[in-house]
């Protein structure tokens, strides 16, 4: 049988973190913990992605994921992203067009037999799913819209991670040009109507109380992203820990990658954003290279800060500690709702 999110000892899952946060090392102390821990196999190889899973293994022989992005959708005005390039200047990269590598990631994933494949940011084809189950895969299909998850469904989802606006980073809706703004809880109520399947909720969950909120509304687990970035485990660099740290505001944007994503709003973001044209994954490339550059010299102003709405209560503690403590404090404020005697 596919692996569950019913089946985790506590119903937690570590996001993905795809851009350089997901380690190895963080996805094991997820697990260990009695979580589901996640490998980013964005933007990576296919080479390099098999190697993290080998690396995951090494530390847990318990079950975890790996998620991959859709195959991007054609670019609907490639001279806007010409002008992107002019107005960025020297140091910015060329726009290039291509599938992150999709079908070479199925094979090494189909190859290794993970428990679990996520996907973001698109519906994977209904024998594409297929041929995950038949490697013994669970396959997880993120999603913003009842509609999404129809869709979804229809193409053999296991679970379906829903997705808030309140989430850091990019917008899962499948199609770039209508990015959904509907809020996670409004999500939770809505999506019960349109599907059966198991719900993993996510966007903006930090505390043990919001993951309490998430399974009061229906989900059978909890999806954190944010909240593990200050982790010793992550591999977040310096600059943006500092600014996760901090209470400054988020905002949606397309300036980094071309796809509406949420980050700390920086000078970046501020100054390139409302310039900025739908087409990912040309304007990712054409970006890299000053981003790559911002971040080797600590400028948090030059580079994404992912991050969700409540990023300000994200703790540096340990995964596994962060994990066991945030399921005590979910469980503890079940169970005072139950005795009703929860603030109202």
């Amino acid at each position: 049988m596919p692996f569950s999110p019913s089946q985790l000892e506590h119903p937690i899952v570590q996001a993905p973190l795809g851009g350089g946060a997901s380690t190895p090392a963080l996805a094991a102390a997820v697990c260990e913990a009695g979580g589901l821990g996640f490998l980013a196999a964005g933007y990576l190889s296919a080479a390099a992605a098999g190697a993290d899973v080998e690396a995951l293994r090494d530390l847990t022989d318990r079950p975890f994921g790996v998620n991959l992005f859709a195959p991007p959708q054609p670019v609907p005005d490639p001279e806007a992203v010409e002008r992107y390039v002019r107005r960025l200047g020297a140091g910015a990269g060329n726009p290039r067009h291509d599938d992150d590598d999709w079908d070479a990631k199925l094979a090494v994933l189909a190859e290794l037999r993970v428990a679990v494949v996520s996907v973001t940011s698109g519906c994977p084809e209904p024998a594409v799913v297929e041929r995950l189950h038949a490697a013994g895969a669970a396959v997880w299909i993120t999603v913003t819209t009842a509609a999404e998850a129809r869709t979804a469904e229809a193409a053999g989802a296991d679970a379906l991670v829903v997705q808030g606006v309140e989430a850091g980073g990019h917008r899962a809706t499948f199609d770039d040009a209508t990015p959904s703004d509907l809020g996670l809880l409004a999500a939770l109520q809505l999506l019960p109507a349109a599907t059966a399947l198991p719900l993993v909720a996510t966007g903006g969950l930090v505390t043990g109380r919001a993951i309490a909120a998430v399974l009061a509304a229906g989900a059978v687990a909890a999806q954190l992203g944010t909240a593990f970035m200050l982790t010793p485990e992550a591999g977040t660099a310096e600059a943006h820990r500092e600014a996760i740290a901090t209470d400054r505001d988020t905002a949606l944007t397309r300036a980094f990658t071309g796809r509406t994503a949420r980050g700390i709003v920086n000078r970046f973001m501020r100054e390139h954003g409302p310039h900025a044209p739908l087409g990912y994954p040309d304007v990712h490339h054409i970006t890299a290279p000053l981003r790559k550059a911002a971040r080797e010299r600590g400028d948090a102003d030059g580079f994404h800060l992912w991050a969700g709405q409540a990023h300000a209560l994200a703790q540096p503690v340990p995964a596994g500690e962060l994990v066991r403590r945030l399921a005590a404090e979910a469980r503890a404020a079940l169970e005072e709702t139950a005795r009703g005697t929860g603030r109202v």
